[in-house]
């Protein structure tokens, strides 16, 4: 009798199989790992039915929400020190804007690598 896969109540009992050469069967696993997927057999129902795997870097996130970390740690500081004696500095404001302009240009690299993304 053939083995039936039970997955969280799901019974998958048709059984697909195809052929492919050596390249094609090198090609399967570089793009496995490259979807950071190891099963086989889940790879290829994803291709099957969602027709691409999408994997992000997401360093570039990463680094905007450091940025915004840093930003909102000065800003948190000048704002600390102007209801404590009611000064701000001029390098102060600069530093913002300077955050703030890099923050900028890491959300228009993270904006355009999306606009990139080819189905």
């Amino acid at each position: 009798m053939k083995e039936v896969k039970i997955i969280a109540n799901l019974i998958r009992k048709i059984s697909q199989i195809f052929r492919v050469s050596e390249s094609e069967l090198d090609l399967i696993k570089k793009k496995m790992t490259a979807a950071g997927m190891k099963n086989k057999e889940h790879y290829f129902r994803k291709m099957v039915l969602d027709g691409y795997i999408l994997r992000l870097d997401l360093a570039d996130i990463r680094e905007m929400t450091r940025l915004l970390g840093i930003t909102s740690n000065n800003l948190n500081q000048i704002v600390k020190r102007i209801n404590s004696d009611g000064s701000i500095f001029a390098n102060d404001i600069n530093d913002i804007k300077a955050n703030y302009e890099l923050l900028w240009e890491q959300t228009d690299k993270i904006l355009r690598s999306l606009i990139n993304i080819q189905k």
